[in-house]
């Protein structure tokens, strides 16, 4: 089973960007798609984004036009680059790996992302 490694949260202010990191104990191209959720407080778990193997992406509406996913081959590394970041976009956030259409293994520790206004 693959380990995920969330890394790269932090205290920013709004408008910042962070660039948030995710790796892989194998080749995340042994999954369909790679995948980031967040979480915020008292809230439920929600998808923002998906970088399918072939390269195609999908985003939250939420996120849209301001996160981007990417992936580096050669490291197994799965990033979240954020923009123009907002107080609503405090969570906690998690990559998840995806096989024939469902979310995989089990939700790591994530990386906290606090934005202040």
């Amino acid at each position: 089973q693959v380990q995920l490694v969330e890394s790269g949260g932090g205290l920013v202010q709004a408008g910042g960007s962070l660039r948030l990191s995710c790796a892989a104990s194998g080749s995340i191209f042994s999954f369909n798609a790679m995948g980031w959720f967040r979480q915020a407080p008292g809230k439920q778990r929600e998808w923002l984004a998906t970088m399918t193997s072939g390269g195609s992406t999908n985003y939250a509406d939420s996120v849209k036009g301001r996160f981007t996913i990417s992936r580096d081959s050669a490291t197994n590394t799965v990033y979240l680059e954020m923009n123009s970041l907002k107080p609503e976009d405090t969570a906690v956030y998690y990559c998840r790996a995806n096989k024939l259409g469902a979310w995989v293994g089990s939700w790591g520790q994530g990386t906290q992302v606090t934005v202040s206004s």
